[in-house]
């Protein structure tokens, strides 16, 4: 046996062999992806031709070429440079301010970037998966967030509370009403329908009774706080003497109202969650929750008129651009989801409502949504009501992009193997917790790409609330192109490319945290 394993055993060295065809590093990288074929040969030529003729030449204008200092027009122009000028930095830097805060009181932009800093440190945490409390901090940035921004952009105090708020709000509804109801039975006595307008209109003048006398106890109790006995409606003096609140008028109005709100809200939460048995916790939580409101009202003097008011009309750049795209993004989610929702539902009058809805805003251009709520929304509000510029495109934009994601998520739903619900409905969940818990996350997931992408292209789509007198950033930039100080052939180059960089940097950041979300959320169906 050793003999013959010895007869195995090699006495000469083998002789050297060439080295294998690297691929892996930039070598392995252009042998393998580049040059590996003559398609591909051809194609990083082309792409290569492409970066000399594109790449380079901006690169070249707007950093090696680019002018960095200078005070007017005569530092950009080339026969003072006494050389090729490119992009020209000074102008950016001299109009930064109009291009960021628009012309938003100077002393008053401390203002703006507070309200910026705490979006972004509330937002922060909601972006990062593995911080805890996201309940709480999306409560804060969803809810808490849009009204200290409000009163902090805005500026203004608060002149009533919750009571004050339902008293006001369906005195209007009862006066609205009340006056259709007039306006039929007016127009009844000469029309050739007047039994039919009759009827209608009395069964919305008894309507509008109805409204009247619900209102009446909001009424009394917000004339008795805030000492306007008597001064609404007639029957209020009465109860009011009745109930003898006149005491009410030595004490701070604003805060007996913010009680008596606080009462209300939390009993109706704790009987509703319960009672004695489960409602404590809710009623804890609604406690807090008016706590906060509390103190933020007191830290920011709301109650005493707050910070100086600043009119929308002075906002404009980057704000205005962030405003838009923030509140259409956030407001036009939910609409989505309930439009969605109500397509597929069972019920014809949700469908056909939701189905017309979706159809009528997907079938008009933004720039005609904008104009329609710019200057024919207040043709249908009351005289007496009025809404603000920038809020009517807001709501203009909210609706439309609404629209077009709840196309999105229907796509979502459709993925939805019909055995999702059937199994829920086996293990005696409700039509709610499985919309909630099982299908809609299910379907989120799904069109992630879609929803983002509806994100990407709204935030972009702000740039047209300029033809409604609203300067964005892009709306900023070509008023500060008007300034005969800063007029140079590289001017609008140069502002062109800033902007640009800014919309790239916002919507190529979207896209990249989109495919982490989707790259986490898709885990079990990776290869």
């Amino acid at each position: 046996m050793s003999d013959i394993a010895a007869s195995f055993v090699r006495q000469d060295l083998v002789a050297e062999r060439p080295a294998p065809v690297k691929t892996s590093g930039l070598v392995g990288f252009v042998r393998t992806r580049l040059l590996n074929s003559p398609t591909n040969i051809l194609l990083t030529i082309l792409g290569l031709l492409l970066v000399w003729y594109t790449v380079i030449p901006a690169v070249k204008f707007l950093l090696v070429d680019a002018v960095w200092s200078g005070k007017d027009r005569t530092a950009c122009l080339a026969e003072n440079a006494g050389r090729p000028v490119g992009a020209c930095w000074p102008f950016v830097q001299a109009k930064s301010t109009q291009l960021f805060y628009g012309f938003y009181p100077e002393t008053e932009r401390w203002r703006v970037n507070a309200t910026f800093a705490l979006g972004a440190v509330l937002l922060l945490p909601l972006l990062i998966p593995r911080l805890p409390a996201k309940s709480l901090n999306a409560g804060l940035f969803f809810f808490a967030f849009p009204a200290v921004a409000f009163f902090l952009l805005h500026g203004g105090g608060i002149g009533g509370f919750g009571v004050s708020w339902v008293a006001g709000m369906l005195q209007l509804f009862d006066e609205s009403v009340t006056g259709a109801g007039a306006a039929l039975l007016t127009l009844s006595k000469t029309s050739a329908v007047a039994p039919l307008l009759w009827v209608a209109g009395k069964l919305i003048v008894l309507v509008g009774a109805l409204i009247h006398w619900l209102a009446l106890p909001f009424v009394l109790l917000r004339d008795g706080v805030y000492g306007q006995l008597s001064r609404s409606w007639p029957e209020a003096e009465f109860l009011a003497q009745a109930l003898r609140v006149t005491w009410l008028q030595d004490v701070r109005p604003f805060w007996i109202d913010f009680v008596i709100t606080t009462v209300i809200v939390s009993l109706i939460l704790f009987v509703i969650g319960g009672g004695f048995r489960t409602g404590r916790r809710p009623l804890i939580v609604s406690l807090a929750t008016f706590a906060g409101v509390a103190a933020v009202i007191r830290l920011m003097d709301l109650d005493h008129g707050g910070l100086p008011i600043v009119d929308t009309r002075l906002w404009g750049g980057l704000l205005v651009t962030l405003v838009i795209a923030i509140t259409g993004i956030v407001a036009s989610f939910p609409i989505g989801i309930a439009l969605a929702l109500g397509r597929r539902s069972t019920i014809p009058l949700i469908r056909i409502f939701s189905i017309t809805y979706i159809e009528f805003w997907r079938g008009v251009p933004l720039i005609t949504v904008l104009f329609f709520a710019t200057y024919m929304l207040p043709l249908f509000l009351p005289g007496n009501f009025t809404v603000d510029g920038l809020v009517r495109a807001l709501i203009g934009v909210s609706l439309f992009t609404g629209a077009y994601q709840a196309e999105n998520l229907r796509g979502g739903l459709a993925a939805i193997p019909r055995g999702q619900e059937e199994a829920a409905s086996a293990l005696g969940l409700s039509w709610w917790k499985t919309t909630s818990l099982i299908v809609l996350p299910q379907a989120l997931r799904h069109v992630i790409p879609a929803i983002v992408n509806s994100f990407i292209s709204l935030f972009k789509d702000t740039s047209l609330v300029s033809i409604v007198a609203l300067f964005d950033l892009l709306g900023s930039l070509r008023a500060a192109f008007a300034d005969p100080v800063w007029t140079t052939p590289s001017t609008a180059f140069t502002g062109f490319a800033f902007t640009g960089i800014i919309y790239f940097i916002f919507c190529f950041g979207m896209s990249r945290y989109s495919l982490f979300v989707e790259h986490r959320l898709n885990a079990h169906r990776r290869n």
